[in-house]
């Protein structure tokens, strides 16, 4: 059947925007013209593409659709770039969003400086979503996102993977905290005592690096903050104990702010970038950024 790009440009712009009404001011066009595209796409498909929300979420058939609609968005930039006589007036002005995938601490670290060089040189939008970075290689299965910083070295079907580096980790807490918990020392009792500070349930470093200091896993008390930024300052206010980035907790080391508690323990999370191979030439220079910025940031991998 033919292929009705305007229903695919809405039902990509409502999982973009996550409602009807943002859709359709992104598209200059009516939340019902929105509307009625995609019930008539989904009465070809004969399947659910939208589920109905706050926000909109697209299903399974709709995030194939959406991932298609990624590459032709890049494909028609390139095009109007060689030949902008083929250009629309209702063109001007869209823009092309790339979905793509980062862990916080990268983010909260070098990710950022990254993709803010690449804006700079581009008209591309940039959509960035947060997970844990053994879980944002699924954001790459399910075709939610083009590219991703993740743990994982093997390829994720149908992606190039290129290694970034590791991102370091001390273990650090305020020098009230530790005069509080370990008068005596990191022994394992006064461990399983001191309330740790953990991102969410997908956060195992700390727990990882327990188990690298006394060999085996261990079991803590723990406050849960999904927030890079808040890990440090609860660390600084004495709440608990975390494994904050290397590049965060140096300057508070140096002030004296932060001590560590088992000084020069490092644990190491290599990462990797893995793009969709379909994207990666026309993405040249978004890996370009994030690699140049990764091999200054973080460490190399052995």
């Amino acid at each position: 059947m033919a292929v009705d790009y305007a229903a695919l440009r809405a039902v990509a712009a409502v999982v973009r925007t996550g409602s009807f009404e943002r859709a359709a001011a992104s598209l200059n066009v009516t939340p019902s013209a929105v509307s009625q595209r995609i019930k008539h796409l989904e009465e070809r498909f004969g399947a659910v593409l939208i589920e109905r929300g706050t926000p909109c979420t697209a299903t399974d058939k709709g995030l194939a659709l959406c991932r298609h609609m990624d590459r032709v968005g890049m494909l028609e930039k390139d095009l109007m770039a060689q030949l902008p006589e083929l250009s629309e007036p209702e063109d001007a002005g869209q823009r092309v969003t790339l979905n793509v995938a980062t862990n916080a601490d990268s983010l909260g670290t070098w990710f950022l400086e990254a993709i803010a060089s690449f804006t700079k040189a581009s008209d591309y939008l940039v959509n960035v979503a947060i997970d844990d970075e053994d879980h944002t290689a699924d954001w790459l299965r399910r075709g939610r996102v083009l590219a991703a910083v993740t743990s994982l070295e093997r390829p994720v079907q149908g992606c190039r993977v290129t290694p970034l580096g590791s991102l370091r980790y001390q273990a650090t807490a305020s020098p009230d905290f530790v005069a509080r918990y370990f008068p005596d020392g990191l022994t394992e009792e006064a461990f399983q005592r001191a309330p740790a500070l953990t991102f969410n349930q997908k956060d195992r470093l700390q727990n990882a690096w327990a188990r690298e200091v006394f060999g085996h896993d261990m079991s803590f008390p723990t406050h849960w903050l999904p927030s890079t930024q808040s890990f440090l300052e609860a660390s600084l206010a004495g709440m608990g104990w975390a494994l904050n980035p290397v590049q965060l907790a140096r300057p508070h080391l140096e002030r004296g702010e932060l001590v560590e508690l088992f000084p020069g323990k490092l644990l190491e999370r290599h990462l990797f970038w893995q793009i969709n191979r379909l994207a990666a030439n026309q993405l040249h220079e978004l890996s370009r950024s994030i690699l140049s910025v990764a091999r200054r940031e973080l460490s190399s991998l052995s």
